[in-house]
């Protein structure tokens, strides 16, 4: 009953764990190529990795029996015992990469050592042996992998469209050239350059990555320790996205994901960014190889500290630091337009005492000598129509307390007080009504610019002053294979060049809304639902100017006020935010007494 399977399934059983994509296959070369010593490593795909992968470097190459035993399973050069696995700083090392990806595609590898005068080329076609022969080549190796999964067409079937799968495969070239900024590195995809990394700094490459705004705008970050070292950059406070994406951590110079640090990170950010919002951080720690376990999860991507709940410490407490440092720089303001000019003082400076003119007739009880806002006449026109209704229900409760039906102020001498610059207060036939400014906004301005939607003939209007703007290779992907579904919206974005757009319009009756800040928020709600986006685009599109628009931490006059509680109240779905979040509570006069009588 017990059968020994054969190489050939054996390491089509592994490629399922190591090779998942074609992704996992540039991942696996190119670490080989850093492990190789190289100095520069060129990555060539066409058709998202289906037809070609090409990795070429000029590391240090192989012999020809080198290069044939590369090919074989658990064949390595990094571990000759178990003692071994506690001293690693290379990539790979359980030699399972290689095989797997010659099971389950057609291989040619052209390879070299500077001290050969001639090189060696392999042919493997799914585990078979082709031929092997000696050429003429450059130094260092060259992998080329073609028709990946052609004998396992379920394993094929599975793969996303080509933009999915180039996402995946910048994401993995991204991890690699982060940290190891020391090495040329260039990603070309259907003949367009993507990438051409040359060597530099973190910082130089992190900007050459994900663009200058997001270099430009970067803490330092270090701490040294005995038991870690920590170097790196995070993101300036409003500099911020609302999708995670731009998270890296490195475990000596081996990306790791964590769920336990990033919160060590994000809980320095508490108070100091939005909610829902993200740094960007790239942070690169060092421990003593003992104390690292790399060898739990097949892509590596997980790893285990022996000391995790005190790095976990200092890494909270340097990034706190680091934003410490940065709150208490000093900031040169050059615009002083509008500011008072301050007199400087001298020996005969005069000084004179001020004069204050006083309204001696002021008083502030009684109404006809204030400025009331709240007069009928003052007040918006649907609100009034609410009133005037005078047959409002009694609240009618969800899960939760939220109301369905909203009471109004019994007149319209009705006052709202302001609390922290984030609600607003007024009383309900119930009790106590508290709104929030910022989800009310919201969905004022949703409502607002959906119905805009729904009714302009001409969506587009045509800017003065083109916004030429910069992207990320990733993001550049999402926006280009959206331009035509957006051009619909009214949006007129045009290809400039490498990861580069030009918004020549926006949609009509969109005032006072900047350019880039709304690409990139389409941006960020592409990456969380691009399929929710294209079916309810101009809700998407509505919801997306209506974050960017809504003002949020902000002091409003009584009339301000007033006319914010009246067109929320005006709104086909008052009660919740566009996001499904509620913008509004009532603590009834029963829960005021009880928690007043404890």
């Amino acid at each position: 009953m017990i059968k020994v399977l054969p190489d050939s399934v054996a390491n089509q059983i592994a490629a399922g764990e190591v090779i998942q994509r074609p992704a996992s296959v540039i991942k696996e070369l190119i670490e080989n190529s850093v492990d190789a010593g190289s100095t520069s490593v060129n990555v060539i795909v066409k058709d998202a990795g289906r037809t070609l992968i090409q990795v070429i470097d000029n590391g240090s190459g192989m012999s020809d029996t080198d290069a044939r035993l590369s090919f074989e399973r658990h064949a390595t050069s990094k571990i000759s015992s178990a003692d071994d696995l506690l001293k690693l700083y290379t990539f790979g090392f359980r030699g399972e990469a290689l095989a797997s990806i010659a099971s389950i595609a057609e291989v040619e590898l052209k390879t070299r050592r500077q001290e050969d005068e001639t090189g060696t080329q392999i042919m493997i076609n799914a585990s078979a042996l082709v031929s092997q022969e000696t050429i003429s080549c450059p130094a260092g190796s060259s992998f080329s992998i073609r028709n990946l999964f052609f004998n396992v067409p379920a394993r094929r079937k599975f793969l996303k469209s080509d933009n999915a799968e180039l996402k995946h495969i910048i994401n993995e070239f991204q991890r690699v050239a982060l940290c190891n900024p020391n090495i040329e590195f260039s990603l070309t995809s259907n003949g367009t350059v993507i990438y051409n990394l040359p060597k530099g700094n973190i910082r130089q490459r992190v900007a050459g990555i994900f663009g200058k705004n997001t270099g430009n705008n970067l803490l330092s970050v270090q701490v040294d320790t005995s038991i870690v070292k920590i170097d790196g950059y995070i993101s300036k406070p409003e500099q911020t996205r609302k999708t995670i994406g731009e998270q890296f951590f490195f475990a000596n110079n081996r990306f790791f994901k964590s769920a336990y640090f990033q919160k060590a990170v994000f809980n320095a950010y508490e108070q100091l960014i939005p909610s829902g919002t993200y740094p960007a951080f790239f942070l690169y720690l060092t421990v003593e190889p003992e104390n690292l376990d790399v060898n739990i999860h097949p892509t590596k991507v997980e790893i285990k500290f022996s000391e995790e709940q005190t790095i976990w410490q200092i890494l909270n407490a340097a990034i706190r630091e680091a934003l410490g440092k940065f709150a208490l720089a000093p900031q040169i303001d050059f615009n002083i337009e509008n500011r008072i000019d301050i007199p400087v003082l001298t020996t005969n400076t005069k000084i004179v005492t001020p004069k204050l003119t006083v309204d001696e007739t002021f008083n502030p009880f009684e109404d006809e000598n204030r400025n009331s806002v709240f007069k009928a006449e003052k007040i918006d026109k649907n609100w009034q129509k609410l009133y005037e209704e005078n047959d409002i229900p009694e609240i009618e409760k969800n899960d939760g307390d939220i109301p369905k039906l909203f009471p109004l102020p019994q007149s319209l001498t009705a006052k709202f007080i302001q609390i922290k610059d984030q609600y607003i207060g007024t009383n309900s036939k119930s009790g106590l009504m508290i709104i929030d400014q910022k989800r009310a906004h919201r969905r004022i301005l949703f409502e607002q610019y959906l119905n805009e939607f729904e009714s302009a003939n001409d969506y587009t209007q045509q800017k003065v002053f083109p916004s030429t703007i910069e992207l990320s290779a990733m993001d550049f992907i999402i926006i280009s294979e959206h331009i035509d579904n957006l051009y619909k919206l009214g949006f007129d974005i045009r290809i400039f060049g490498k990861n580069t757009i030009v918004v020549h319009g926006l949609p009509t009756n969109i005032e006072n809304v900047d350019a880039e800040s709304i690409v990139r928020s389409l941006i960020d709600d592409l990456k969380e639902e691009p399929v929710c986006f294209e079916k309810k685009s101009k809700e998407r599109l509505a919801l997306a100017l209506a974050k960017i628009s809504a003002t949020g931490n902000k002091t409003l006059n009584a009339e301000e006020m007033n006319s914010m509680v009246g067109k929320l109240l005006a709104c086909g779905n008052p009660n919740i935010c566009p996001e499904g979040k509620p913008t509004l509570m009532v603590i009834t006069f029963d829960e005021i007494k009880t928690r007043l009588l404890k």
